[in-house]
């Protein structure tokens, strides 16, 4: 089977939402000498692309996000002890992860997280549902170092959080300290701008291109 055969393939697992068969493709893919990375941004997250656009047009609902995250697992359980060796940058700078206060949907934020310590950078995930003082303590914390924000929401109110924490970052004196890039369905480039924050992205492996290019 081609490389780009098995790609596909683990796309189609995310997108029909089979656990089992996402961990065989991936071992598959590993076998055939297909990159953590490559996996990842060529077929995985192409599938959860797939699957954020159906749930955005209410072709699917959470049952099938949920299960299609458990396939997403299953695969970074074999793909993420063969990241950390790959380590694709050195030195790229912090990535802050997180979601915003009052969402929970963690699925675009794992993937991106992912994506970001597979592109050299040093992950502190917060989690979900994360308040402004939380983030605020870890931004100052990291004063000094090459720090970006990253946070997440999908759904409009969670989203409207995001103002706020750019308003917190001004308040305190530590916006100058940090890039900024959001992201969520209902992210676009007008609230980034309106906001103040510096970067939005399509998906995770735009994420981390957007970063990087965010931390030159």
């Amino acid at each position: 089977m081609g490389k780009q055969e098995i790609l596909d393939k683990l796309r189609d697992t995310i997108v029909t939402q089979d656990i089992n068969g996402c961990a065989a493709a991936t071992q598959e893919a590993v076998d055939a000498g297909i990159s953590a990375v490559e996996a990842i941004e060529g077929g995985l997250s192409v599938g959860m692309k797939i699957i954020g656009d159906k749930f955005e047009a209410a072709e699917i609902y959470l049952p099938q996000i949920m299960m299609s995250a458990k396939a997403m697992n299953a695969a970074m359980e074999i793909l993420t002890p063969i990241l950390a060796n790959e380590k694709a940058g050195e030195g790229v700078g912090t990535a802050i992860t997180f979601v915003q206060e009052g969402d929970i949907h963690d699925i675009g934020h794992r993937l991106v997280s992912t994506m970001l310590g597979a592109n050299g950078f040093k992950i502190v995930d917060l989690g979900v549902d994360v308040p402004n003082d939380t983030i605020l303590a870890e931004v100052k914390k990291l004063q000094g170092n090459k720090v970006i924000l990253v946070g997440s929401a999908l759904m409009t109110t969670s989203m409207l959080g995001q103002k706020d924490t750019v308003a917190a970052l001004v308040e305190e004196n530590l916006r100058d300290s940090v890039k900024i890039m959001f992201g969520g369905a209902p992210v676009s480039d007008g609230w980034i701008a309106e906001i103040g924050a510096d970067a939005t992205a399509e998906n995770a492996a735009d994420a981390a291109r957007v970063a990087l290019g965010l931390m030159k």
